[in-house]
């Protein structure tokens, strides 16, 4: 059980860790040249496919991109989702 429980702590850590990188983008974007850094170019790499699914839903408002909201809210109704099917699952197998 312990090892299960290890790999469900890992990803619920490595979702949280997206989402801060997700919201590191988003303020990137209100300092000039930020996102052209090295720094700003690998999250960008590892964001914006993600970001770009819900751009194709959800398109600028004005100035405003709401998507990046959406797809945090998104991610964490995932993370909630697996922990539910462990919680219901995988839990209950080691009982």
């Amino acid at each position: 059980m312990t090892i299960a429980y290890w790999v469900m702590n890992i990803l619920m850590w490595l979702i949280d860790i997206y989402s801060y990188a997700i919201i590191i983008y988003i303020f990137m974007s209100w300092l000039p040249g930020l996102r052209e850094s090295a720094v700003g170019q690998f999250i960008g790499r590892i964001v914006e496919p993600y970001l770009e699914m819900f751009r194709k839903i959800i398109p600028p408002l004005g100035m405003f991109d709401f998507s990046p909201i959406v797809a945090i809210f998104a991610l964490n109704m995932f993370k909630l989702g697996l922990y539910q099917i462990f919680i219901q699952f995988i839990v209950p197998m080691f009982h």
